[in-house]
């Protein structure tokens, strides 16, 4: 240890001696953490929740911490191996298949627009991968205590509400992004404000986290209080701020998609939506009043943008759907210009950054881009995965206990809410959020097998 402290002291820069340290200060932290299976996810979920990218320059967006907890959390299962259960599930088969396809594009990938490319396309399947790694670990891993899941929900829905009011203030505030971040703005009278990220890489991000959150807690407002993990005063106080935050990310498709899950929910509990959609609205309305008293043009550029989406579609669909359908235009161009192109893709996360199909298309659309990307059999498998999906959430809402109807009952609406948004956004790219989706998702599968 003093031969360590002396090199410490004998690094000639600040960076130097930070690199030396860190290992000292993380070993007892990791070490601490693998002693329970439970705690990496709550160290995975807060890194990938609350902290920003690093500002360095590495990628698109910086660096983040949360894949390398995302690592120790691939220790965490091998030290507590014995522990696991049986991952045969039909959504296990569908992710691997899924994650494939998206491995097998890379070849096509570096083919048409080089092995550079082909690497970063390569990162992103490596992020997805995270999200599959979490469905296992919740679905088949250590650490199943019957009180964990209803723990876990607790302190995400407190990440959450944390994120959000950041979001909010952010926006307020305008704080200088310490990452990379994306080039959405809102422009007022008293001036250009980049619209609500909060934490995240960009607004779509944070608009997506809120409304699952959201659906969450409309899912609790039709439950019994002693099948859910929250009081009604933290949820419609919680509410509030996610409803705030969703609002200040101007994320017209995110609201789309909690109408679209709130719409499902009230066709399942067809006979109780009176007083829990009344709770809903109320705190809707409180958002909406409190945004309204704090910036009230914010609140007026906020609805005409909302209401002008329906009212001057006819005229200008392209300019209404942010210059979606430009995109579109070209895509659709390319397949039918060179069709055989839609048999095998042209690589997993290339449009963006390849010239290959005429210029550089960011597609806005989950199931064109793989068609692209991925071909005819990639877009295949993803619209069996997200039957599966659906299935298995319907599965664990019948089941007899209220643990699992709940969340069983919260991944199959949001995600119902999920499909929709996906024709406006590459909902898949999220992975700041979805490993707490299909934590979701992981959790109401196994809940279910338990109670088979």
């Amino acid at each position: 240890m003093g031969v360590w402290c002396a090199t410490v002291a004998l690094m000639p820069s600040t960076t130097a001696r930070l690199l030396l340290v860190i290992p000292l200060v993380l070993a007892p932290l990791f070490y601490w953490v693998i002693l329970l299976p439970s705690r990496w996810l709550l160290a995975f979920f807060f890194c990938l929740l609350l902290l920003p990218p690093l500002p360095l320059p590495l990628g698109n967006s910086g660096v983040h911490v949360a894949p390398l907890l995302a690592l120790l959390g691939v220790v965490t299962g091998v030290v507590w191996m014995r522990e696991w259960r049986s991952l045969s599930h039909p959504l296990t088969l569908a992710l691997v298949i899924f994650t494939g396809v998206l491995l097998e594009s890379l070849a096509f990938a570096a083919l048409y627009s080089g092995w550079e490319i082909a690497i970063g396309s390569l990162a992103r399947v490596v992020l997805f991968a995270i999200s599959v790694f979490v469905f296992l670990y919740s679905y088949a891993g250590p650490g199943s205590d019957s009180s964990g899941p209803f723990r876990i929900t607790k302190v995400l829905f407190g990440l959450a509400v944390a994120g959000a009011l950041f979001a909010c203030a952010d926006f307020y505030y305008q704080f200088p992004v310490p990452g990379g971040y994306g080039d959405q703005f809102v422009y007022l009278e008293e001036g250009v404000f980049r619209r609500a990220q909060g934490l995240f890489y960009e607004a779509s991000t944070l608009g997506n986290f809120c409304a699952f959150f959201l659906v969450m807690a409309m899912v609790c407002l039709f439950r019994q209080r002693q099948e859910t993990p929250f009081s009604r005063a933290w949820l419609q106080l919680g509410g509030v701020v996610l409803a705030a935050a969703l609002l200040f990310s101007y994320s017209r498709a995110s609201v789309l998609n909690v109408v679209v899950a709130a719409a499902v929910l009230a066709s399942i509990h067809a006979g109780r939506v009176r007083r829990s959609l009344l709770v809903l609205l109320a705190a809707l309305v409180a958002a909406g009043v409190a945004i309204q008293l704090a910036a009230p043009r914010l609140s007026a550029n906020y609805w005409g943008r909302l209401l002008g989406s329906f009212s001057f579609f006819d005229q200008s669909p392209d300019q209404v759907l942010s210059g979606r359908l430009s995109h579109w235009q070209v895509l659709y161009d390319f397949l039918a210009r060179e069709p055989w192109y839609a048999v095998f893709g042209i690589g997993y996360k290339t449009l963006p950054y390849s010239n290959f199909v005429g210029s550089k298309v960011i597609a806005d659309n989950t199931y064109l881009g793989l068609l692209v990307e991925t071909g005819v059999a990639g877009l295949a498998v993803f619209i069996a995965l997200n039957i599966v999906i659906l299935r298995t959430g319907w599965i664990a809402r019948s089941s007899p206990r209220p643990q699992a109807q709940f969340f069983g009952e919260w991944i199959f609406c949001f995600w119902c809410g999920q499909l929709v948004q996906m024709l406006s956004g590459d909902l898949i790219t999220y992975w700041r959020v979805l490993p707490v989706y299909f934590w979701v998702l992981g959790t109401a599968a196994r809940l279910a097998r338990e109670d088979a």
